[in-house]
């Protein structure tokens, strides 16, 4: 079963996205992008789900320090803020989907589906 870590300040969100996942992935959560770190350095993670903005690490430079530390890793971006700008940094920087809020629960089950079948090809 792949293991999915979901990152977000937001306990709401957080709480609905492990429901939604774990009826199909392990799943383990985060508030900080710190706890997050300290999570993927004990265990092997197949996707990560992280929101961009959190206060003390922000889901960019917790990607950065994913693909530098765990390459390969797929990285899902949640963001309240529609900047094309900002979308486009950040897949030049490796992230492997970028979807906004309020997004659709379907969008992020289908992204993390293909994120986890990108890495079993």
């Amino acid at each position: 079963m792949a293991e999915i870590l979901i990152v977000d300040d937001d306990s709401v969100i957080r709480e609905t996205l492990f429901e939604l996942l774990s009826e199909k992935y392990q799943c383990t959560a985060a508030a900080t992008g710190n706890e997050a770190l300290g999570l993927l350095r004990r265990k092997k993670f197949d996707v990560v789900l992280t929101d961009l903005s959190m206060p003390e690490l922000c889901g960019a430079e917790l990607l950065k320090r994913i693909v530098a530390e765990f390459p390969g890793t797929p990285v899902i971006m949640i963001s309240g803020l529609s900047d094309q700008e900002q979308a486009e940094e950040l897949r030049k920087s490796g992230v492997y989907a970028y979807l906004l809020k309020p997004f659709r629960l379907e969008t992020v089950e289908e992204s993390v589906a293909r994120a986890i079948a990108s890495q079993q090809k």
